[in-house]
């Protein structure tokens, strides 16, 4: 099982592309980056990077915005003219904006591309952001145990994407380790892993 962010995928690596119906996006949509700030004096922003791939905004001229805290608000189409890695992030610099003023109108907005336009995917692979939603069931024991609802997956931890997980007695990240795996019905909602023995106490 392969796993991909929707700007590439590469058979051996967690990916999480910020694909989710709460908290990171819409349907429609794929995140990419979200601005943080202005950056330079020309119009650059500086945002943090939501994509394993950064290098593919070498690839995309034609990017959307999003209002994270306006929903309803209709996407606003940008053009990339010029990007580079800063930081640990990406500065962005759209056509049209040109100064400081302007750079600041685009503070917190979301990058992000049209959810169909993510790289099509084999029989065995799977967008990681499609695990939003779904079940997660412990498969270890003798019967398989609901851990609890995947709200969300965080890639800022370390080399393995954290599963985000809701369970009865709280909050529980579990590692999106590929040996722990052992299915995934994204009809079902439903993903099973063998967990090691105790890693759910560990967030107890």
């Amino acid at each position: 099982m392969a796993f991909s962010d929707g700007q590439g995928s590469t058979p051996e690596r967690h990916t999480a592309e910020q694909s989710r119906p709460n908290s990171s996006s819409t349907p429609e949509w794929v995140w990419l980056a979200r601005i943080r700030r202005t950056q330079g004096r020309k119009g650059e922003v500086f945002a943090d990077i939501l994509t394993d791939f950064p290098e593919k905004f070498a690839e995309r001229r034609q990017l959307w915005l999003l209002k994270d805290s306006t929903p309803a608000a209709p996407p606003r189409a940008m053009e990339l003219i010029a990007h580079w890695p800063h930081k640990g992030g990406i500065v962005l610099h759209f056509s049209g904006i040109d100064s400081i003023s302007g750079a600041e109108t685009l503070t917190g907005f979301i990058v992000a591309i049209p959810r169909e336009q993510r790289v099509p995917l084999g029989d065995d692979e799977t967008y990681i952001g499609d695990l939003i939603g779904c079940t997660l069931v412990d498969a270890a024991g003798s019967e398989p145990a609901v851990v609890g609802e995947i709200e969300d997956v965080d890639r800022t931890a370390g080399p393995v994407a954290l599963l985000v997980v809701r369970g009865a007695a709280g909050e529980i990240l579990v590692p999106f380790a590929k040996s722990y795996l052992r299915k995934i019905d994204l009809e079902g909602k439903r993903v099973e892993m063998a967990l090691p023995e105790g890693l759910i106490d560990l967030n107890g």
